[in-house]
């Protein structure tokens, strides 16, 4: 049986099989060309730190039995998704992301903050970032996107985790139908996730950059993120609610 996912809401799905099929992207209008490269030109300048590079989108979901889900997905570029703010455009395409649950030894899990120079200024979320094509004519799998959730941590975190010791916990779509796949780490001592992140954000600094989150902290329970000042991930919520609701039940 295969059921289309239902079109609102944020919503978090128990997924324990994933497929995933490349597809092409789908065919701009001149018009549609001229107004993305616009509102694009018109970003690059508000943030200069922006940049078109490529990137994988979501094409399609679609469930096929309980727990298994079957993705598409086509290479874009940073650029395709100026399209969502094209007026009437219905051809542009979720992004498609990863993201890191990171636990510590003591059962919290560790938020984190993009810094003033990004894409998201000021907004809480985990670690984690847009998924890369693999090169041409390779295939994108769970072995790769474990990768990309591997290196978005330790680059923003510091944090090294084999890419086979990230296991698929969930999959979010939200905002703009977006889709994230959320990876689970094995946990960490606190201590530990302290000093690489502070000494990953000094290594950033230190080459003249801004890292790309420049705060943390470690949240136990879903209530606890109502006191980080500024905007949140929208799938953020939900996950700490799930995966903290777990550790409960699991305790009891």
């Amino acid at each position: 049986m295969t059921e289309t996912l239902p079109p609102v809401g944020v919503d978090l799905f128990d997924v324990r099989q994933l497929c995933l099929n490349e597809v092409e992207p789908p065919r701009l209008s001149p018009e549609d060309e001229l107004a993305r490269d616009r509102i694009w030109g018109k970003a690059v300048q508000d943030n200069p730190s922006l940049f078109d590079g490529p990137v994988v989108a979501c094409a399609g979901v679609e469930w096929e039995g309980a727990h298994s889900l079957v993705l598409s997905w086509a290479r874009v570029s940073y650029r395709h998704y100026a399209l969502r703010r094209v007026p009437g455009n219905t051809v542009w395409l979720p992004s498609l992301f990863v993201n890191v649950i990171q636990p510590t030894d003591d059962g919290c899990v560790m938020v984190a903050r993009m810094s003033p120079s990004t894409a998201a200024p000021g907004r809480w979320q985990l670690p984690g970032g847009s998924v890369e094509p693999p090169g041409e004519g390779e295939m994108l799998d769970e072995g790769v996107l474990r990768r990309n959730a591997a290196r978005e941590l330790l680059e923003e975190t510091g944090l090294d985790a084999a890419p086979e010791d990230l296991s698929l916990w969930g999959v979010t779509r939200g905002e703009n139908r977006s889709i994230g796949l959320v990876y689970l780490a094995p946990p960490r001592p606190v201590a530990v996730v302290r000093e690489r992140f502070a000494a990953a954000a000094a290594a950033e600094r230190a080459k003249g950059c801004d890292p790309e989150l420049d705060l943390f902290t470690l949240v136990s329970l879903p209530d606890h993120l109502a006191a980080l000042d500024g905007p949140h991930a929208d799938y953020l919520e939900p996950v700490v609610r799930r995966y903290t609701q777990g550790l409960l039940q699991h305790d009891a």
